[in-house]
Formats: C-alpha cells, sequence, structure tokens
C-alpha cells in the first residue's frame, strides 16, 4: 500500500487581502492555486527575461487569474501597465484585476467590515497601503 503524499501546506500570502479572498474562495468551494504562474513580459538582448507578472491567483474551473490590489489609485500605474503588457503578449490569458474599492465592497459584503476599514480611508493610510 502507498502512502499517500502529505498535504501541501497552505500558501504564505503576500497581503492579508489574499487571504481573505482565499477565505471566500474557498467558502464557496471554488477552486484555486495561488501565484502558480509568472509571465514574461520583457527580455533583454540575451532572451533573459527581465521583467514578469504572477498574478495572484489562478481559478481553474473558471480559467480565469485574479490580481488583487489595495494600492491607492494614484500608485496603481505600473501594474495597470504590466496588465496592459500581458494582455498584448497572451490574448488567451483571461485576467481580473480587483482594484482597492472593488476589494473593500467585497468584504463589506462579506460582513469583514474590519478588513474593509484596513484597505481603505484613514486606517489604510495609516497602514501605508
Amino acid at each position: 500500500m502507498n502512502n499517500p503524499s502529505p498535504p501541501s501546506a497552505p500558501p504564505t500570502f503576500a497581503h492579508p487581502i489574499e487571504e481573505e479572498f482565499a477565505r471566500i474562495l474557498d467558502y464557496y468551494g471554488i477552486r484555486w492555486e495561488y501565484e502558480p504562474r509568472a509571465f514574461a513580459l520583457a527580455w533583454d538582448d540575451a532572451g533573459n527575461v527581465t521583467e514578469a507578472f504572477s498574478p495572484d491567483f489562478y481559478l481553474p474551473d473558471q480559467e480565469l487569474y485574479v490580481e488583487l490590489t489595495t494600492m491607492r489609485p494614484r500608485l496603481i500605474t505600473r501594474k495597470n501597465r504590466k496588465l496592459r503588457r500581458l494582455r498584448e503578449l497572451y490574448p488567451e490569458i483571461n485576467i481580473k484585476l480587483f482594484k482597492r474599492d472593488d476589494l473593500r465592497n467585497m468584504m463589506l459584503k462579506y460582513g469583514l467590515d474590519e478588513h474593509a476599514a484596513m484597505i481603505s480611508g484613514t486606517n489604510a493610510q495609516k497602514n501605508g497601503r
């Protein structure tokens, strides 16, 4: 009899909002993978990747990548540029960006008021988000 492989360790999320998003996906039984792939966006003359983008989540049943950001709108320019470049190079990839207001509204909808406060308004500024 073969021993089953041990369960994989839960991912270490880069931001608390990612962990909350994963909990919502789990609650609704939506399969997800955390940062499963990096997409090359730029290369040097020798063909080495100089810039890449790793979306936060992949939802395999929906064939959808999801990127979450709590950055203030004026700071999101670089992320938007990367998303545009990804769409140019990989038009077959479906990706959705959830911005700060989207995330705040989602947290409020699911009764996560404390988390919503952390990504919006005065508390977000105190937390550097």
